[in-house]
Parts: structure tokens; sequence; C-alpha cells
């Protein structure tokens, strides 16, 4: 079979993206005698660019998916759309240049809708051609009917469980976005501010926020600080706005920060929250939806929060209230779409409660990869301040099943078998249970779409579907910065649903960073897009890439010097490749070869096999990809194209039948092994490999098992030693100028030495002459016993640096006295005085044995030889 000279992957690629049946990687939903792995695939964001940092998670998805269908197991590697959310409305906006108020509700849900299928459609291509091994028969999209139904579902079986209420509750709220937003949604960041001093009444306290005194509701002190202690019980009036506050105390109060007086506004932050609760304070809004002022604000009353900010400070300077002010850095609270400070305001919406004692069971009985990722987990549920909420106040998400009887107020949820519903587009199909009314409300506002994606397990282990549950699934991965959110989430929510963990592991990828050590990121302008790297190396080289970048966990830099190494890995492979199927033209494959027929090279080849595949198996189930590929890439450059095909290379092109099937069948064994081990790291490679070594897709095979009739450790020693050997002469004849193929005279290697046997060498050497031979294309000769060396002196060399400095005018004399002396005489001097008599034309001169050097032949048996040391064996080189 002809086997193309170069390796051409813009022409392998795609003609097998074609070719493929992608119904081999479907799930067989029936079948219960394999074991399942399900991969509870993250369903990424419809942006139409699958960026790089899916790349690599997906990579990894589907390292294991192929892996492990070729153990055996009924694999699922389904794919999901997460489509609802900001996001896209900001982009609709934007591309019709509307807002979302200035069209129908319906229609602007349709154009989110458009949007949304021609991402997803571009995003479909770029998996295609990076080669993922995808489900296609369980691709599930959560703005589909069939999936926000199981959505609207969830949320009803919660309702009735108590799990979901609602209720008038502080919440984070963007200003920007217009819509609350849960914990797990705000970002952190560090600003600078000031802190600025007031005179407060008869007190003086310091705060950040002057522009919420319009919100002050309480001021605080620590019992403990004698300065304050007896204003406790007392009332001052707010400067600006007149109104008069109690004041309290309260241990959290640090004496030491600013003046140690504290005002409590409804609500600045998360503390004021917490005394607002346990002091039983009241609510003054001083901010509303949009991020302005709201009446209680007075003349302030409309404006922005950062205009009202400037007007307040200007006005307490100018009352004589401000009296300083001074830098104070601090961690700012920013919506994690829009970058824009979040407030927390008072609203009416819905939330799920939070059991972190339920979720913080569940986690434990998960194996986490990196396991250390598992205490984000655990310090995010130390940190939890109230429960989630999950309405928003947007368009394009799922539609909250609820209406409001207008008579009674009585809240009405939908019931199952009316879902999926929209209730501002449907009524409910039945009066009102408390009133009998049929005069309805519809709630507006819709779900957070973490209530989409965090039902992914249960929707592809078959929750409410004709299929049985398979609920857990195997597999979880995902990246590090969404464990607060989709881990978090899906744990919880699995637990209330379900009542057992979502999955029996956790994969952690890390994030991509640029060459410049960055995140990659559109302002710092190192973004890389996959199909750039398939474009200008291949599919499988970004894949390769991905495995061998860094463990999963750790943040993986991309370089182009690594995609460049993974494209010439392909090509040394593809010469590995296409040398050895010139020689399986006339091998019967099934006819295997005996292991005493073997010489010990072929052993040792397989003893490293054997050593490869339990290694990368081992490395495989752990999830390390980059040690699986290191051992596979390690092994067929290091092991089978640098020693062993040279060393066979004789008994490849030999008459010897018997030798030649021995070094075939051996090397067959070999590369069919590498095409499979290949196959889920680079499937369009070891596809074409196995295309003309097999039947059939290679992912449809087995993956290699390490035969232990291969493990043999006295092979393996020696054929170490061969290749010591072999490699010795190979890289003395590189020294010497002499060409690898060409004939030195001859070769002797002595066995033993001081008469010490060593490790049984001389049989193992003697059972490799051919190869030796063959590899050198030298005659050999193994010898038992201590070669006889005589180190015979031919040249004297002038050590300049002794020798210039002490006799100086007369070193040119004594230079051209060394040349022409005996290099015999020399040495017998040396050896007999300790020093040696020059005649110089200027007279005897005695020179010490630091002024020359002597330059010796060795000679055995009277013939100039070179001799190489290897693990203590003579290689004698006969020149």
């Amino acid at each position: 079979m002809t086997v193309p000279k170069e390796y051409i992957p813009h022409e392998v690629e795609p003609k097998w993206k074609e070719a493929w049946d992608m119904s081999m990687y479907h799930f067989d939903w029936e079948d219960y005698k394999r074991p399942q792995f399900i991969i509870d695939t993250p369903p990424p964001y419809p942006t139409g660019n699958f960026h790089i940092g899916n790349s690599l998670n997906w990579c990894y998805i589907d390292f294991v998916a192929r892996y492990k269908r070729m153990c055996g197991y009924n694999v699922m590697f389904p794919q999901g759309w997460d489509c609802h959310g900001l996001p896209t409305e900001v982009k609709v906006e934007d591309i019709h240049k509307i807002t979302k108020n200035q069209v129908p509700r319906e229609e602007f849900r349709r154009m989110c809708r458009e949007l949304t299928i021609s991402n997803i459609g571009k995003m479909r291509n770029t998996m295609m051609n990076l080669g993922f091994s995808v489900d296609w028969s369980n691709e599930f999209i959560t703005m589909e009917p069939a999936y926000y139904s199981k959505t609207q579902r969830s949320f009803r079986r919660m309702y009735d469980m108590g799990r979901i209420y609602q209720s008038e509750h502080p919440v984070n709220w963007c200003p920007r976005c217009e819509t609350a937003i849960a914990f797990a949604e705000v970002e952190y960041e560090g600003r600078t501010t000031k802190l600025n001093f007031l005179n407060f009444d008869k007190l003086k306290i310091a705060t950040t926020r002057p522009e919420l005194m319009a919100a002050c509701v309480a001021v605080a002190i620590n019992p403990e600080d004698e300065r304050y202690k007896e204003h406790i019980g007392s009332k001052v009036k707010v400067p600006l706005f007149g109104h008069e506050v109690p004041v309290i105390g309260d241990s959290v109060v640090d004496p030491a920060f600013g003046t140690g007086v504290v005002m409590i506004c409804t609500f600045g932050d998360k503390q004021d929250v917490r005394w607002w609760v346990e002091h039983k304070l009241p609510l003054r809004k001083a901010i509303d939806k949009n991020g302005l002022m709201t009446k209680i604000a007075g003349k302030y009353a409309g404006m922005k929060i950062p205009e009202c900010k400037e007007a307040v400070i200007a006005d307490l300077k100018a009352e004589g209230y401000l009296y300083d002010q001074k830098e104070l850095e601090q961690n700012v609270g920013m919506c994690w779409r829009c970058d824009t400070p979040i407030e927390i305001l008072s609203e009416k919406q819905w939330f799920v409660k939070i059991d972190t004692n339920d979720i913080r069971k569940a986690a434990d009985e998960i194996n986490w990869t990196p396991e250390h990722m598992k205490v984000r987990l655990e310090n995010w549920l130390g940190t939890m301040e109230w429960d989630w909420c999950i309405s928003r106040q947007r368009i394009f998400a799922t539609p909250i099943p609820v209406w409001y009887c207008k008579d009674c107020g009585e809240v009405m949820v939908a019931k199952e078998e009316w879902m999926p519903i929209d209730p501002t587009q449907e009524s409910p199909r039945e009066p009102c249970s408390k009133c009998g009314s049929t005069n309805f409300e519809p709630e507006e506002d819709v779900l957070d779409t973490w209530m989409d994606s965090s039902i992914t397990v249960q929707h592809v282990t078959g929750w409410l579907t004709d299929h049985k549950s398979r609920l857990p699934a195997q597999l979880r991965p995902q990246g590090h910065d969404i464990i607060r959110t989709w881990a978090f989430y899906t744990i919880l929510r699995s637990v209330a649903l379900a009542g057992k963990r979502p999955w029996d592991s956790i994969l952690v990828n890390g994030m991509v960073l640029g060459e410049d050590g960055h995140k990659m990121s559109k302002s710092l302008g190192n973004i890389i897009a996959p199909e750039e790297v398939i474009e200008k190396y291949s599919a499988d080289s970004f894949r390769q890439w991905a495995a061998i970048g860094g463990a999963p966990g750790s943040d993986v830099m991309f370089r182009w010097k690594d995609v460049v190494a993974a494209s010439r890995f392909f090509s040394k492979m593809w010469s590995i490749y296409r040398f050895s199927m010139s020689h399986f033209e006339d091998l019967d494959k099934s006819d295997a070869v005996a292991k005493e027929d073997l010489h010990i090279v072929d052993r040792w080849l397989f003893n490293n096999l054997y050593e490869l595949i339990t290694t990368a198996t081992k490395n495989m189930d752990a999830y390390q990809f980059d040690e699986a590929f290191k051992a596979i890439r390690g092994f067929a450059w290091d092991v089978v194209a640098d020693n062993y095909i040279e060393l066979v290379k004789s008994r490849l092109y030999g008459n010897n039948e018997a030798d030649r099937k021995a070094a075939q069948y051996t090397l067959y064994v070999t590369i069919d092994a590498l095409a499979k081990l290949l196959a889920p790291f680079a499937p369009f490679f070891a596809e074409e490999m196995y295309s003309r070594l097999g039947t059939g897709s290679v992912h449809m095979q087995s993956w290699p098992k390490a035969d232990n009739s291969w493990k043999d450790e006295e092979a393996g020693k020696a054929g170490e030693l061969i290749k010591e050997i072999v490699s010795s002469v190979r890289r003395y004849k590189s020294e010497h100028g002499i060409a690898l193929n060409a004939p030195l005279k001859g070769l002797e290697i002595y066995t033993m030495i001081s008469g010490s046997n060593i490790g049984g060498a001389s049989s193992m050497i003697i059972g490799a002459r051919t190869d030796i031979m063959g590899a050198t294309n030298s005659s050999l000769d193994v010898r038992i016993g201590c070669p006889d060396f005589e180190h015979v002196p031919v040249n004297v060399k002038p050590n300049m640096g002794v020798i210039g400095p002490k006799f100086k005018g007369q070193a040119k004399a004594i230079i051209e006295a060394l040349t022409e002396a005996n290099p015999k005489k020399v040495v017998s001097d040396m050896e007999q005085h300790g020093k040696i008599s020059l005649q110089t034309s200027s007279g005897i001169v005695e020179l010490g044995p630091e002024s020359v050097e002597i330059e010796k032949e060795v000679i055995s048996a009277g013939r100039a030889v070179d001799v190489l040391d290897v693990r203590g064996i003579p290689v004698v080189i006969i020149r």
C-alpha cells in the first residue's frame, strides 16, 4: 500500500472529518452491560466564537471520551448550549440599534433566538474542525422548549418542597444591567477611594459613601469604646438631610477604623444588611433600580450615583460638615458582565434556599481533580450571606412560570403539565385557588441563566424522559473560574431534586495565558483563535499543545513554538510510520512470532512498549494527559525512531527470513499500538495511520493492553546496554567526520573486567551481534576477558601557559626543540628523572612535567585503536 512521502494535515483532516460516521460516538440508552461514562459537558455561551479557553477544556473532554470508549465504556459526550442571558440581549440591541423596550417582548426574544442559532452554527463548525467526538444525538439548547420546560418543572418541584420562595429582601443589583445578580456573579476589584470625615451632629464619623446619608437609619459604636459609649441610646441628626437616627452599640464596629463611629445605611454593603436585620432597623431606599437617587434624597433626587456623591461632598464642605479626607484602598463589588459597581437594593425577588451542609456533604462524595480545587467551593460556602436570588429583570431567558391574582394577590405557579409556558403570553388554565378569580397579572421577571445550566446533569442523565435516570454522571469537566457558580449550583440542585451527588468526579481545568504570560483578552491583544492554529498547522497540533501544555487545574500558556514542536513530532511519526509500512507488505499480521524467536532488541522494545502502555493507561485514568502524551512522544521518537529502527534495519533488509519476520512482527505490533495510543489525542493522524494497518475506524478499536508476556526486565537491561553501545559508536563516527553508514575496520567488545562478568553482558551482546553489526555497518568480535592495551607516546605538546611566562625570550627555541624531540625519550626522561633535559639552540633547558602534554596512541595487538567506555565495558574501534 502506497504511503505518501509527507503527511499533509490540510488534506487528511478534512477528508476524515467528512468521512466519519458520527453515530459511532452515540450513547446507547438501552445498553446496561457496558459500564456507563456520562460526561456533564459545559454548555458554552453561544457568542459565535469557540475561543481557545473553550477549546482547551473540550480537548480534555475529548481525550477522556475517546479513551473511555476504547476502554469499553458506554460513553456520552453531549453538547449543550447555554443560550439565555444578558450578553445576547446587549448584542441584539447593538445590531438592531434598539433597546429591549422599543420592540414587543416576543419580537425581541425572536431577535435573540436568531442571533443565538447563527452563533451556534459557527461554534459547531470549529468543534468539528478540532475533531471532537461529540454525541450530537444528545445535543441540547437551553432556549428550546424541550429543555427550558425542565427548568420550569424543576422550579415547580422545588417550590413545592419549600426550597423556592418569594420575598422582599436585599439583593445585589447592577444599575447598568438593571437586574438583580447572585453573589456568585459579583467580582471584586481593588480601587482607591476617599474616606470622608464628617461632623455628624455631636459625633464624628468617617464614610466612603456620603451619597447614602439619605438612607442612613442608625449610627453604630463599639460598646467597649470609652470615647463614645455614653452616646449609645441617644439620637443624632443626619447632616444635610435632617432626619434623626438612633445611636446603637455593636461589637462588630472597629474602634481603630476611621473615627470609630459608623453610619448604617440601607444599604451600603453586606454589613449594613446584617445590622439592619439584627437591630430591626427601618428601610430607607435612596437608590432606585436604574441607579438614580430617589425622592428621599431631596434636592439630589434623580441624580446618578457618582453625580450625587460629588454634589453631596461639595455641600458638606460648604456647610462645614466635612473636616478631612484620606485615601483608602478597598475592594469594590462589580457586575461580572459589565464591570459596573453593584448596589444592594431591597426588592421583591425569587430565591432558592441554600443548605451549605448538604452541599458540603455531596462535595465530599465527589472525586476532585486536582484535589485542592475543592477548597474553592468550601471557601465559597463559608462566605454565603443569603439565599440564591434567581429572578432577573431581563427578557431573553426562561420565563418564571408564575401569575399573581389581581383580586386577592395569591401566587399561582404553573402546573408541570402546562409547561413549557410563558406567563406573559398565556393565562393560567384554571381560576385562582383562593378566590376563584380568572383575573391574573403575569410574572415578567425571568430566571437566572444558572437555573438552566444547573440542571445539565439531570438532563443528560435522562431526567424527565422515557429513559431511566442514570444519575450520577461520571464526570464534570469545567474551569476553575466557575466552581462557585456552575459547580455550586449544580450540586445544590442535584441534592434538592434527586437527593444525591451529581457526578462521581469533577475535572477542573485552568485558564489559557498568552505568550506574554497574561490571561488572553482583547485589550491586551494576545488572543489566539483555534481556527488560526488549525489553518497554520493542524487540529492535531493544536490538540497536542492542549495535551502537553500542563496538568489539568493549572493555567496553560499558549506558545507558537509548542505548536511547531507538535507539528514536527507528527512529521517524525509519519517518517516512522512510512518506513514501517514499507516492511509490512508481505507480513501475515495474524501470525505472531514466538517470544523465543525474537531477538534481544525485539524483546527490549516489547518491554518498553509494556511500560509505555502501563504508564499511559495510569496517566489517562488520572486525567494526567500531559504525562501520558509525553510518554508516547518520547517512546516514538527516542526508543523507536532513534534506536530500534536503526538496530533492526539490517534484518529488515536482510535475507534471513526468520530474523526479518521477528523484526517485522515487533515493529507492526508497536506501530499498531502507537496508532491506538495516539487516537484520543490526535484523532485525524491516528485514523490515517490505522487506515493502512487494520479495518474500520481506529476510534472503534480497543485501547492497547500491556501484555504481561512482553514484560522482560532482563531483555530491558540488555537492550539498554546494546542501545548505548551502538549510540556510542555512531556518536564516534559523527565526531570523527565518518558517515554513519560507512564501515569501520572492525569492532571488539570485551565483556570481562577484572575477572567479573558484567551482568551477563557477554551473552547479551552475542545475542544482539547481528543487530549491532547492522547498526554500525562493521564487523564485530565479542571477547571475554580484559583487553591488552599499550599507550604509546606519539606527540609532545608544549604548554604555553607555563613555558611563556617562565622562559620568555627562550620560549620560541624551546617550542622548536620540543617539536623535534622523540616523544618516547621525553616520557622516559620524565619517568626516570622527573624532568625533561632539552637541547635547544640556546643551550640545554630543563622543563618540569607541567610544561608539556604527552599525546598517546592506544595500541592493541600492534594496531592503532580508539576505545569507548560503555558502562565500564571497553568497545574497541580498530582504525
